[in-house]
């Protein structure tokens, strides 16, 4: 571990230690939590904007797609006709 001085506000340092002592835990490890939660917080929403990109991009060719989609996954198992990852 890497010991580190950051300097807060009085108001942070306040809420961070009465967070700490509510949680039952030490002011390094509320930080070290809140580090780790903002970093996957980070990754999640880079996620979902390259999720959000992908809306709207692909068509099938189907205007009843999103209607029928069962019909059309059993319809493709059926005939061979589908992508199974191998």
């Amino acid at each position: 571990m890497i010991r580190t001085q950051v300097q807060i506000e009085d108001q942070q340092a306040e809420w961070l230690k009465a967070a700490a002592k509510e949680r039952g835990v030490s002011v390094s490890r509320l930080i070290r939590d809140s580090i780790n939660f903002y970093r996957v917080s980070g990754e999640r929403n880079s996620l979902k904007k390259r999720a959000l990109a992908a809306v709207g991009r692909f068509a099938s060719g189907y205007p009843d797609i999103s209607e029928r989609h069962d019909d059309y996954l059993t319809d493709a198992y059926k005939t061979g006709n589908h992508h199974d990852g191998k």
